[in-house]
């Protein structure tokens, strides 16, 4: 026996992106040997003892010959133990263990263990879109994965459970149905909602405007005054998200191991811890993986106490805020990971935390200067939004609540859709994805709010960057209130809402 006698379509995750594999087995007589090539990892070297024990424990007999398995294209790096599968059916289908012809329309992916049970392999739709785009008509997953993999439509999905099962679907055996869902989708009611909070007003609109808007949003104020309350109730207002999106979110939450059941519904929320370094906040490693920007990708990064986080990871964050996507160059390769995400921020506006509290703060000047050191002039300028947040009053508590969250995101699902309809084709989805063209076309201010921004530019109170920031904060007040014309009081209220509330030190570059 020569050649390549069974080719087989399987698919490796590159970044976020799926690229296509082709796992080419060659059988020759001589010494028995195994051997796997095409620029896999540890992982994938060691496949070998995997895949012979699985072959055998299913039944099937391991050629006693010399077998190459190659993983093409050759220049692609190959990560991780989900070609297992792929290359235990090329074998068979080499060794006339089960039909060859039938493969041309498979793409299989998998981890196999020594028993030839087919294990859960994270990345399941990312592959299920790359069988697609390749035109193939059917895929073998895990079937923990299947049903994240029947998303796609247009692919048939096949779910096994062993290599067996595998290669009795392969010789013609009817596929097994979908796995049932393993649990509905949470609600809204399991939120937090904004009826437990008291007071706040400013807090709250600024919420509303983040929320409808697409805005990053910092908190300042003293410990207990509800920063991280209130931060944590944004998720129970954000609007749904489209199917494309929903896929977006679920395709790389599916990559990083987080999510194996059907479609993503609610935008993500995370809230990484401040001891996080920069390659886990926006991604990195060897090979890279995505960070906790690219998990919030379409949803809210939260980063409570703010002024804790090491200023390395703040400071990698200032591009994925501008760019919407990070790039991570590793061994002159560069992979691009999605970050359109809000920024939520919390801080103190001191060491003690009680800065302008009475007489109760007793941090010296040199602890305030180190203090504000922390946070740059930069990063502070991409924040739309700079709001105070102070303790509520006593009658404040005992008062009913202002608003809920069922109306507020009521609110904000007519802004919302108001902006999908003015970006329709756009590259930004919302007023807070707006560039410079964009918000030159379509922030169209009367002549009152024309003087007003040009007064608080010429103040210097305002950069650039500032002044687009703080169109967009209007055009999303017009929004939320139904007008087409950005008003006078809507770019006070936005100018209001992005003061200074830090120290003065902290200007943008």
């Amino acid at each position: 026996m020569s050649g390549v006698l069974a080719r087989l379509a399987t698919f490796a995750i590159d970044g976020v992106d799926p690229r296509q594999v082709w796992v080419e087995v060659d059988i020759h007589p001589g010494l028995q040997t195994f051997t796997i090539v095409g620029l896999g990892d540890a992982a994938v070297r060691e496949s070998r003892d995997r895949i012979r024990a699985a072959i055998q424990n299913s039944g099937f007999t391991f050629p006693p010959t010399r077998i190459t398995a190659n993983l093409a294209p050759a220049f692609l790096r190959k990560v991780g133990p989900g070609f297992d599968c792929a290359i235990a059916l090329a074998i068979l289908a080499a060794s006339e263990q089960i039909p060859r012809a039938p493969l041309a329309d498979y793409a299989v992916y998998g981890e196999l263990s020594l028993t030839g049970e087919v294990r859960d392999s994270p990345g399941a739709l990312a592959v299920a879109e790359g069988a697609r785009r390749a035109g193939l008509r059917r895929l073998i997953v895990p079937r923990d994965r299947a049903r994240e993999a029947a998303l796609v439509d247009g692919l048939q999905v096949v779910p096994v459970t062993t290599l067996r099962s595998a290669a009795d679907v392969v010789g013609g055996g009817d596929p097994p149905p979908l796995p049932p869902a393993l649990s509905s989708p949470a609600g809204y009611a399991s939120e937090p909602d904004l009826s437990d909070v008291r007071g706040h007003a400013a807090p709250l609109l600024a919420l509303e405007i983040a929320a409808a808007g697409g805005h990053n949003l910092l908190f300042e104020g003293a410990p207990g005054t509800g920063k991280t309350m209130l931060a944590r109730r944004l998720p129970s207002i954000l609007p749904a998200m489209s199917r494309d999106d929903a896929l977006e979110v679920t395709r790389v939450h599916s990559i990083a191991g987080l999510h194996s059941d059907g479609l993503i519904s609610r935008r993500p929320f995370r809230a990484p811890h401040h001891t996080i370094s920069a390659p886990g906040l926006v991604g990195g490693g060897s090979p890279p993986r995505p960070g906790e920007a690219t998990l919030a990708n379409r949803g809210v990064l939260f980063l409570d106490e703010l002024s804790e986080f090491p200023r390395p990871s703040l400071e990698a964050l200032r591009q994925p805020l501008e760019d919407g996507q990070v790039t991570i160059v590793r061994g002159q390769r560069a992979l691009v990971f999605p970050t359109r995400f809000m920024l939520v921020a919390a801080t103190n506006p001191c060491p003690c935390g009680f800065a302008g509290v009475g007489d109760r703060c007793r941090c010296g000047e040199a602890d305030l200067r180190r203090h504000r050191r922390r946070l740059s002039g930069p990063l502070l300028d991409r924040m739309d939004l700079l709001v105070s947040v102070e303790r509520p009053t006593e009658q404040e508590l005992r008062a009913p609540p202002v608003s809920s969250s069922a109306r507020v995101r009521e609110r904000v699902a007519e802004a919302r859709e108001r902006q999908r309809l003015r970006l329709a084709n756009q590259r930004a989805s919302c007023n807070g994805e707006m560039d410079g063209r964009l918000v030159s076309r379509h922030v169209r201010l009367d002549e009152r709010a024309q003087a007003i921004l040009a007064r608080a530019y010429a103040s210097g109170a305002l950069s650039a960057r500032g002044r687009h920031r703080v169109l967009r904060t209007a055009r999303t007040l017009a929004d939320l209130s139904g007008r087409e014309r950005v008003r006078s009081e809507d770019l006070l209220t936005a100018l209001s809402l992005r003061q200074r509330v830090l120290a003065e030190e902290w200007v943008a570059a």
